[in-house]
């Protein structure tokens, strides 16, 4: 029966069973809780290997663009960030179970019926649309697209009645339940990621914070002295291979980045009347991660930047967004949060009126992504400025490359 079990799990495919979760979620849903399993086979065939995407493209989008904002751009140590990474990881295998006990135990309160492996079951399944959109956290400035993960409340509100045998009538405040102990679990994994992460030596090496018009800061300085040992993994580990190496890793067929002095050409000169005072450009590796150009602008009383980010290969993660046509509004006493397309481009927008403070980001040939940031700047100045940057030509140089 073990082997039996084993080889239907296998049968359904990990790629094939997210995506009819994801497309045809009611049928596939009929298919699970038909399916001879256990909860050792559904870690191995499905959590394993999903909880995973969130893990690594977060490592890796950390260490390659790290985290930007008005000037500032901190980028952890290498060490550090897989540390974090790891016990996040482990930390959402263990929650898995855990919501696993609460669907279980709740079960009978509304009269439904208590089995560990259906249970489990609901707790892995509908965390598919997390885990898969966790692909975005690779390009910090594609994160935002990572809200398509509430995808995994329709999931569970499709998937638990018929696991647990509960009426669609009765199963309502048992969903809402259930999605409110994920939040909590959410929140206890967040919480607890950065102590544990610290304990096993994450904090031994911070990493550097690079601060528009004043440098970097080797963040190790203010804390203990660097491990040289760590210092050195880092260098390797950024260092191209060789060519004429037998490992050097193959290039990828996707297009190759352009160079920064490219991107830099885009940038604006002035930013709503503040003068540019410094520029900052990366190129990516040979593989198409990426390369950027990025400007700042700034007076006494304001502040700005700019950022044109050429993710060359990996667009096609931002063709999928756009391909979802991901809509978001969201209205608060001081602004507003917006997500949706403008000229059929990708776009995201916010604005703070208590500091004026206001983002703006759009998505160009499903492969450039230009981000402004300002602080004492209104709205409408900090879009003039993005309409100044000629997408036209930008949308060329993708065509051109193809």
């Amino acid at each position: 029966m073990e082997t039996g079990s084993a080889h239907s799990t296998t049968d359904a495919g990990l790629v094939s069973r997210a995506k009819s979760l994801l497309l045809r979620p009611d049928p596939e849903w009929d298919r699970i809780d038909l399916e001879p399993t256990t909860i050792r086979q559904i870690y191995r065939a499905h959590v394993i290997p999903l909880a995973a995407i969130p893990a690594i493209a977060g490592f890796l989008g950390s260490v390659v663009f790290g985290f930007s904002a008005l000037g500032m751009t901190y980028h952890p140590s290498v060490g550090s960030a897989l540390i974090i990474a790891v016990v996040h990881y482990l930390l959402t295998l263990i929650g898995v179970y855990a919501m696993a006990l609460i669907i279980d135990g709740l079960a009978p309160t509304f009269h439904g019926t208590r089995n560990r492996v259906q249970a489990f079951k609901v707790a892995a399944y509908s965390a598919t649309a997390g885990w898969v959109s966790g692909i975005f956290l690779l390009l910090p400035p594609l994160s935002i697209l990572s809200v398509l993960g509430f995808y995994s409340l329709y999931l569970l509100y499709v998937g638990l009645p018929p696991l647990m045998k509960v009426q669609r009538e009765k199963a309502r405040v048992y969903i809402v339940v259930t999605a409110i102990a994920g939040m909590v679990v959410w929140y206890i994994i967040v919480a607890l990621t950065m102590p544990v992460a610290g304990l096993l030596g994450a904090h031994r090496s911070m990493g550097t914070l690079t601060v528009a018009g004043v440098g970097t800061v080797d963040m190790d300085e203010l804390a203990e002295p660097a491990k040289r040992a760590e210092a050195v993994f880092e260098e390797l580990a950024e260092a191209p291979a060789p060519a004429d190496r037998d490992d050097a890793a193959p290039e990828m067929p996707a297009a190759l980045p352009f160079g920064p002095a490219r991107l830099e050409a885009f940038l604006p000169s002035t930013f709503a009347g503040l003068e540019r005072t410094e520029m900052q450009t990366a190129s990516g590796t040979e593989q198409g991660l990426g390369s950027f150009a990025s400007a700042r602008y700034e007076n006494d009383d304001s502040s700005a930047s700019v950022k044109i980010t050429d993710m060359a290969g990996m667009g096609g993660l931002a063709a999928l967004g756009s391909a979802l046509n991901v809509v978001s509004s969201r209205t608060t006493e001081t602004g507003y949060e917006r997500i949706g397309k403008v000229d059929g481009r990708l776009t995201t927008e916010r604005w703070n009126q208590a500091d004026r403070s206001g983002h703006y980001s759009v998505i160009v040939a499903n492969r450039f992504v230009i981000e402004a940031e300002a602080n004492g700047i209104n709205m409408n100045d900090l879009k003039k400025v993005i309409s100044r940057i000629d997408l036209g030509a930008l949308e060329q140089l993708a065509s051109n490359q193809k």
